[in-house]
């Protein structure tokens, strides 16, 4: 049995917006500065910035490694991000079954 939390709470904070407030803008760096220190293109950090791209373990490592965390720490973070939409899908689902049995 899944427990589907309250559809009146936010979504967590994504891995995208975790990097840009707790880190890039404090530290001052760009996106393409910050892309330059983890080794990719800025496309990446872009695309992780907007949701557009999960972050995946080499990706993980390597944001740990740059900004003195764990991968865990930034799997975990979209892992949770993932979750709680998924959840929220999968209780649309439900109820758009129910309506249409219902009917």
């Amino acid at each position: 049995m899944s427990v589907t939390p309250p559809k009146r709470l936010p979504p967590p904070t994504s891995p995208g917006e975790m990097l840009v407030e707790e880190w890039l803008k404090p530290m001052e760096l760009s996106q393409s500065a910050f892309a330059e220190r983890l080794g990719v293109h800025v496309q990446v950090v872009n695309a992780i910035v907007r949701g557009r791209r999960s972050i995946t373990p080499r990706m993980a490592i390597r944001l740990g490694k740059a900004l003195r965390t764990t991968p865990m720490f930034w799997l975990n973070l979209q892992n949770h991000w993932d979750l709680w939409h998924v959840e929220r899908s999968v209780a649309e689902e439900r109820t758009k079954q129910r309506r249409r049995t219902a009917a």
